[in-house]
């Protein structure tokens, strides 16, 4: 037989994934005996080098929830494209009700941002960028209203036609 040792079961390896639970809400259903509660987590997982993610777990007790939303997360992994330590161009993005903007920023600077929106850009690896969230402040939009906005970012040469992505690149010299 091969198993291991009793020791060494149920051991996870170190994951390469920063997780950090954001909100945990007691959530109640109404059936015929009474209430039932349960307990919902939503939590945002990265790699501080650009890999990003969101995920939101629902069960009987907080663990287990939390479990469940890291697992909702790593199914869900994007990656983003940043430039130096802030993101090349601002960018806007809205989902349900949240608006984010966000503003890139010199070296140094620091995360100017609050709430859902600072752990999304930590975990993200964005060191320099001013954030700032419109509309509605619940956790779950700001979240996912951050991660969509950083996954429309794209590197400039991506959209020039072929034969000036080699003009890009060279600057031209003026004849004297």
């Amino acid at each position: 037989m091969n198993r291991e040792p009793r020791h060494q079961r149920g051991e996870r390896e170190k994951s390469e994934f920063m997780e950090r639970v954001l909100e945990i809400n007691r959530v109640t259903r109404v059936v015929k005996g009474g209430k039932r509660m349960r307990f919902r987590a939503l939590v945002v997982i990265g790699d501080q080098k650009g890999r990003i993610s969101c995920g939101l777990g629902k069960a009987g007790d907080v663990s287990t929830a939390v479990g469940k939303a890291v697992a909702s997360a790593r199914k869900r992994l994007i990656t983003i494209y940043r430039k130096s330590s802030s993101i090349p161009y601002p960018v806007e993005s809205q989902y349900k009700s949240a608006r984010v903007l966000l503003k890139p920023a010199p070296a140094g600077t620091g995360i100017i941002a609050g709430g859902a929106m600072r752990v999304v850009l930590q975990l993200a690896g964005v060191k320099d960028v001013v954030g700032k969230a419109l509309g509605s402040q619940n956790k779950t939009s700001n979240a996912l209203a951050t991660i969509k906005a950083l996954a429309t970012l794209r590197d400039r040469r991506q959209f020039l036609p072929p034969g000036e992505l080699a003009t890009a690149k060279k600057p031209t010299k003026s004849a004297e």
